[in-house]
């Protein structure tokens, strides 16, 4: 059932009062694509009474009170985006459109979501329940993190917000504990996957480097140890709790809370979601997110690529979790049974498509290597007299298995009432060419049966050095795999192609990288790119902590960050204008042009 959205729908129901109401910046779809829903559902399979209001007006009290208040604690997120992101892009232009809100008009979602609506609580409800921060907004503002939108080093969020405790990473164990907690009048202080604010550190923590030192910008060097500190203690098998000072005040992150095995995520999607927008906010328009994620099937959790600009591998993790084959075909069932589906189902797949069913036994038993990667022997430590990026390539220990992925997605295909299936998470191309027994079995089920005209894949660039700064494969693998695709599509018969997700300006990036990259699109690719962003700094990534410091983590460095928004757009326009164009468009530009981006009152709100 929907969690109840209004008094009327509570009194149906015969729950006086809510045990604790989610405020989310997405609208509410029921589905387990939106992490607000799992939670709520979770939480109402353990006898919990939830209640959640989305996407509030926060310059009134007109939602927020709607449902009184909760017993035991509010639950607020941003939704599954960073609202910042959400709102504006790296050029820092306000995005008008929403896909997670009704009506698809952006004009819900404020600036800084976590904190309005928690502010927004506290106006209304004075000595309320606890306030529980959550979702990627939360997660990754945990610790100190730079800011792109205000330019400069922010404290965690959970201080600015003014609330009581933050869940950070996969919640769904954590947010359990800490309603049991509540419910029973215990301490929280020690459940996993949490921060809270106290009076003193914990000394047996990891000790970071403290706000004030974090914020010294004449030694980005203290930062830079923070973040290092902040991102080798995200598994939960090796990691160590840490606690940072906030201005006399301490930031404790307890460790990571442990990841949920095969059935306890089983569980997680075996829930009977709607499927569909709550009818109280669907009748104010459509929702244009629900085309793509209504009939789309999550394989499993985490992703171990590591690049440098994701912040996945610390809020999911690094370490693969996958669903059960009966588990993944039961949902594929249930799908044929609802009369909105036609028989196509949008996507099969995780983070990365390609990593479901297989995973490092060492790391499994021992957790994540501290100083190489699974896909990439980049240095971790600091520390090493000799620091340096070793050449790129998948750890022989991972040894890649696609065989349970083309099973799983063979039966999909072959189950009564599916007519097409189509696989638009992302794909690890490198993965495929280092599958010696499955890989091109693997590729030739993809090219044959679950691409719909065009394959999209990721090299976001072609320059060596570039890509040691995002942790990306050279391009020989990319052209290695461009070759097979093309002989597989070939001897399909079918008319099909890659489309090539570019970045422009990520810290390393000159304009002639960018110039080299176009070259290397027409010749080698045969193609002009179009699906080129430029990078945006989001918190808690080595891109935006390079883009800040404007050095290497790793060997400490200095290095070339384009951070002159125009020139940022160039680096963009030289990739995706046509070759004759090129020169006149970059001798054509006026450098005394404005730039600057337009912006809403709510900008400035919490700086």
């Amino acid at each position: 059932m929907f969690m109840p959205t209004t008094k009327e729908e509570c009194e149906k129901l015969g729950w006086n009062k809510l045990d604790i109401i989610l405020v989310s910046g997405d609208t509410y779809i029921d589905s387990p694509y939106s992490g607000m829903a799992i939670v709520g559902q979770l939480l109402m399979q353990q006898g919990f009474k939830v209640g959640i209001i989305a996407q509030p007006d926060f310059e009134s009290d007109t939602d927020i009170t709607r449902l009184g208040e909760p017993e035991l604690f509010w639950g607020v997120s941003s939704g599954l985006v960073d609202s910042m992101v959400a709102n504006y892009t790296a050029l820092k232009k306000f995005r008008n459109s929403d896909d997670f809100t009704p009506g698809m008009v952006n004009n819900r979602r404020p600036d800084r979501a976590t904190l309005v609506y928690s502010n927004l609580i506290r106006r209304y409800f004075k000595n309320t329940a606890p306030i529980v921060l959550g979702g990627i907004e939360a997660s990754l503002r945990r610790t100190a993190h730079f800011d792109f939108w205000t330019n400069k080093v922010r404290g965690s969020i959970l201080f600015d917000a003014k609330a009581d405790i933050l869940v950070y990473g996969m919640a769904e164990k954590s947010i359990i504990e800490v309603a049991n907690a509540l419910k029973d009048k215990t301490s929280i202080n020690d459940i996993r996957g949490i921060c809270y604010i106290a009076k003193e550190p914990k000394l047996e923590f990891i000790q970071l480097a403290s706000l004030k030192d974090c914020q010294d910008k004449n030694d980005k060097n203290k930062f830079i140890d923070m973040f290092h500190d902040f991102y080798n203690n995200n598994d939960p098998i090796t990691a160590n709790g840490l606690s940072q000072e906030h201005n006399g005040r301490y930031l404790i992150q307890n460790p990571p809370q442990f990841y949920m095995e095969e059935a306890e995520i089983d569980n997680v999607y075996n829930l009977e979601y709607q499927r569909d927008v709550h009818p109280y906010y669907e009748k104010q328009g459509k929702v244009k997110a629900m085309e793509t994620i209504r009939f789309s099937v999550t394989t499993h959790h985490g992703c171990y690529g590591e690049c440098n600009f994701c912040a996945i591998s610390v809020h999911q993790g690094r370490q693969i979790r996958s669903r059960s084959e009966a588990s993944i075909l039961k949902e594929v069932k249930g799908f044929t049974k609802n009369p909105k589906f036609k028989g196509t189902i949008s996507d099969v797949g995780g983070a990365t498509a390609n990593m479901y069913g297989y995973e490092c036994d060492k790391k499994l038993d021992k957790g994540t290597c501290e100083t190489k990667r699974c896909t990439g022997f980049k240095m971790f430590n600091p520390n090493n007299k000799n620091p340096k990026h070793d050449e790129y390539k998948i750890c022989p220990v991972l040894k890649p298995s696609h065989k349970r992925n083309i099973n799983l997605l063979q039966d999909i295909r072959n189950t009564p009432g599916v007519k097409k299936v189509f696989v638009n998470s992302g794909i690890r191309y490198d993965l495929i060419n280092e599958d010696e027994h499955y890989g091109k079995e693997y590729l030739k089920e993809i090219v044959s049966h679950h691409v719909s005209g065009q394959m999209k894949i990721a090299p976001e660039h072609s320059e060596e050095k570039v890509l040691k700064y995002m942790g990306k494969p050279n391009k020989n693998v990319l052209t290695d795999f461009k070759r097979n695709f093309e002989n597989l599509t070939e001897q399909s018969g079918k008319k099909q192609f890659l489309t090539y997700y570019m970045i422009a300006a990520h810290p390393g990036s000159t304009q002639k990288d960018m110039e080299d990259l176009k070259s290397f699109a027409n010749s080698d690719l045969k193609l002009n790119p179009e699906q080129v962003q430029v990078f945006t700094p989001t918190p808690s990534t080595y891109s935006t902590l390079m883009y800040y410091t404007e050095l290497d983590p790793w060997t400490r460095e200095q290095i070339f960050v384009e951070k002159d928004p125009m020139k940022k757009q160039k680096q963009k326009d030289v990739v995706t204008a046509k070759m004759q164009y090129i020169n006149n468009r970059l001798q054509n530009t006026n450098p005394n042009q404005s730039n600057r981006p337009r912006t809403r009152k709510s900008y400035a709100q919490n700086k």
